[in-house]
């Protein structure tokens, strides 16, 4: 008898298992007056309520499926919406993203007062403090110098003076001012609070502490907001919080008689938090708005690992312990710090057709745990000695987000405030797929990848462009790899990855693969792969402005590329880098630097002139390349495809779609942006007016080709290789070698008349690393004896 009830106790279970999960429908609506019991006809009136509701029906049901429908209206917050495992298997579903709005926000009962022929005034709550002023859904600008610029490039506006002791002096009141300012390199900003004056009338700063590779405060790139006296410019504000006053200069179409005004008060809309052991489930977050928060740049940053960036961590929608969660169909705006941060662990996040611009900070950020990553060190110059380093492969534990999806969103005007910004971000994380996203218009990188922990992401179809605005020295696309193998001396990299060579697999365990994308930066690079980055596949990506580099790193494929006007950048290669740069279409010379190694096989490319092609030759790469006009189908409608007849046939290149790019959302790529048809350079031609100026050891050359410049350098004929400009760091250049403006007329003792001829003399005496030369400078010839490597 005992057996028979366990049997039957089992199968009710399987039952119950394999039985269809039950769902239930509660509603919300804010504008009805008297809150109900959540149905259709009778709604509650708070989402508070409902989600209450929500944990009754699944602590007696837990397998029951609880919508929350939120109807048409603006739902003002007073403390974020918080999701935990308990309330796994619910969805919150509003009507329309456009109709449906969580705000951060509070409305504000003001009685306006003339404050001077241009400024109002009106009283506040005692204690109230925020920093975004919201007037009939617009947010105005906080008193600042230099006035707001959409044009005006750094901060949308910059001034060299914006903490000057004699600006500074006009100020009754510095207190709790900001100061926000680039980097001295310009990789992001540093922001700080105003606290006081220093006895020399200098401010003094708490904060800066936003950036991972600390420097002094960049001397020209500044603002200063939150200042009562700059506030002389249309939409500006400022509020008084001593006196609880709120000045406000309303710009011509706003009437305050009348205006909606509201204030940021929350820096956080919904949470949906959970442990690894014990994840929130199958939460899906859809058909909503979310506007309206607070600004985050002063709140804790964490570094993360070696790379440039620290991160808060925190966003608008947050996600920490969860497990096939979704947000999609969403409208994220008007936000004050980051939009949607997945922290630690996530399995199978999907984040899909969003809109998502005018925020603070970035767009999507995956940000795992250090405590997952083996010797983990936090700052450039920050090692963990080979003798002390855990040498296992992979994560040692379970906090980091993978398997997750980002695809088919619009991302456009974010890091608004904070620079040091991405559409999407991911650290310390595995095998996220970033498919089909419209991304620009954005401060810094479009994609960046932090680390080299644990790769196995796959970014594809993605139209990339306008970025790097108001830093430098970045891409569209942008990673790092400073992981256990790297060193900040090169050195001792160099002498530790030739005794463990498979090093940099320890942490990128997985190839991360970029492929059928679109990019374009006119500030940096197109695809920039940064110190370390490493097991990489880039193929069948079309860069339309500044190619591809690859610096230090190992085992990077790179293939089936297209780089209009513009090449490879290979950047302090490894005597052993494996790297490989095979079947790509290039307008110029390779843009190499410092090179230990010329990789694992550079061949069967497409070069735009004989010149270019022949460099690379010079050291035994690119033997079967070819050169000469690639043929695009039709550039001015951003069809890079090669026709038929195409040379590029003869090197194995294959045509791939150009109309999958970005967004294909309907509604969303009506709204998204496409980048700047590239105007081609003399060297995307076959036939060509001039000859091709070319790269070598970053010297820039061409051949003279006119009877103009015989005359203008002196010459006895048009024959002879110009130095158009100089690297002073080149071999070449050093131990007063060449000079920019010098006309090289003969080496070895033999007349030269093209850069063809000196790549052809290059190579017969390569192995001697020094070239003898005769120059024409100064309308004078001179010997010189100059280094090749």
């Amino acid at each position: 008898m005992r057996k028979y009830c366990l049997l039957v106790l089992i199968l009710s279970f399987v039952y119950s298992c394999t039985t269809e999960q039950k769902t239930v429908d509660l509603y919300v609506d804010v504008n009805v007056n008297t809150s109900g019991d959540g149905s259709m006809d009778n709604p509650f009136t708070t989402i508070s309520n409902a989600l209450t509701k929500a944990k009754e029906i699944k602590s007696t049901s837990l397998n029951t499926h609880v919508n929350v429908n939120l109807l048409e209206g603006e739902y003002y917050l007073d403390k974020p919406i918080m999701i935990d495992s308990s309330l796994s298997g619910l969805s919150i579903i509003g009507a329309h993203p456009a109709k449906v709005i969580l705000k951060g926000s509070r409305k504000l009962v003001s009685k306006w007062q003339k404050f001077n022929e241009n400024i109002y005034v009106t009283q506040v709550s005692p204690n109230l403090n925020f920093d975004q002023l919201i007037i009939d859904d617009e947010p105005q600008i906080l008193a600042r110098y230099p006035n707001y610029d959409e044009n005006g490039g750094y901060w949308q506006g910059h001034a060299a003076d914006a903490i000057g002791k004699e600006k500074v002096a006009t100020w009754k009141n510095t207190t709790g001012a900001y100061f926000h300012v680039l980097h001295n390199g310009r990789w992001g900003g540093f922001h700080y609070k105003i606290i006081g004056l220093n006895e020399d009338g200098t401010p003094k700063l708490e904060g800066g502490h936003q950036n991972n590779r600390p420097s002094r405060p960049h001397e020209e790139y500044r603002m200063v907001e939150n200042v009562f006296e700059e506030l002389d410019a249309p939409g500006e504000w400022f509020l008084d919080k001593a006196n609880a006053k709120l000045y406000y200069y309303p710009t011509a179409k706003i009437n305050l008689e009348n205006a909606k005004v509201e204030v940021s008060t929350l820096k956080s809309l919904i949470q949906v938090i959970g442990t690894a052991k014990n994840p929130v489930k199958n939460v899906t977050i859809s058909n909503i708005g979310l506007q309206h928060t607070e600004r985050t740049f002063m709140e804790k940053y964490e570094p993360l690992l070696r790379s440039d960036w620290t991160i808060y961590r925190g966003g608008v929608v947050f996600f920490e312990g969860t497990e096939n969660c979704t947000i999609t169909n969403s409208i994220l705006k008007d936000l004050g710090g980051n939009a949607i941060l997945a922290s630690k662990y996530n399995a199978n996040l999907r984040i899909t057709e969003n809109h998502i611009y005018d925020c603070g900070g970035s767009a999507i950020s995956f940000i795992g745990d250090p405590s997952a990553v083996r010797s983990p060190a936090f700052q450039y110059g920050e090692i963990v000695p080979y003798s002390e380093m855990d040498t296992l492969l992979g994560p040692k534990n379970e906090l980091y987000p993978r398997n997750s999806l980002v695809e088919n969103n619009l991302i456009h005007r974010i890091g608004r405030t904070e620079k040091q910004t991405a559409g999407v971000q991911i650290a310390m994380a595995m095998d996220i797929t970033i498919r089909s996203n419209s991304i620009y218009d954005i401060p810094r990188a479009g994609i960046n990848i932090g680390d080299g922990t644990w790769g196995g992401h796959l970014i594809e179809k993605n139209d990339v462009f306008n970025t790097v605005l108001e830093t430098s020295d970045h891409g569209s696309f942008n990673s790092w790899g400073r992981d256990r193998f790297w060193h900040p001396n090169r050195k001792v990299m160099d002498s530790m990855t030739l005794e463990h060579p498979n090093m940099y697999t320890w942490d990128a365990i997985k190839t991360t693969t970029i492929r059928q994308n679109r990019f374009r930066c006119d500030h940096g690079w197109d695809i920039d792969l940064d110190d370390g980055s490493s097991n990489y596949h880039i193929y069948n990506n079309l860069c339309l402005n500044n190619g591809i580099k690859l610096r230090e790193g190992f085992e990077r494929v790179v293939e089936n590329n297209i780089l209009v006007n513009n090449s490879l950048h290979p950047h302090v290669w490894f005597a052993n880098s494996l790297d490989v740069f095979k079947h790509n279409i290039v307008a110029k010379a390779y843009q190499d630097v410092g090179l230990k190694g010329w990789g694992d096989d550079l061949d069967y490319n497409l070069f735009s002139n004989e010149e270019s092609m022949m460099k690379s030759q010079i050291y035994s790469r690119d033997i079967h390349s070819t050169y000469g006009d690639p043929q695009f189908k039709d550039p001015s409608t951003l069809d890079f495809t090669v026709t038929a007849d195409s040379l590029a046939s003869t090197i194995g290149f294959k045509n791939f779609p150009m109309n999958e790019f970005g967004v294909q959302i309907p509604a969303l790529k009506k709204q998204a942006k496409t980048p700047t048809v590239p105007v081609l350079n003399s060297n995307n031609r076959l036939v060509e007016d001039k000859s091709p100026t070319v790269e070598w050891l970053r010297n820039s050359l061409k051949s003279v080709d006119s009877e103009q410049e015989q005359s203008a350098y002196g010459l006895n004929s048009a024959a002879g290789v110009i130095v158009l400009g100089v690297w002073n760091k080149s071999p070449a250049v050093q131990n007063n070698g060449l000079k920019k403006g010098d006309v090289i007329i003969a080496v070895e003792g033999q007349p030269i008349s093209t850069v063809k001829d000196f790549f052809n003399m290059n190579q017969n005496h390569q192995n001697k690393g020094r070239l003898e030369v005769v120059v024409m400078r100064n309308q004078s010839e001179k010997k010189l004896t100059i280094q090749t490597k």
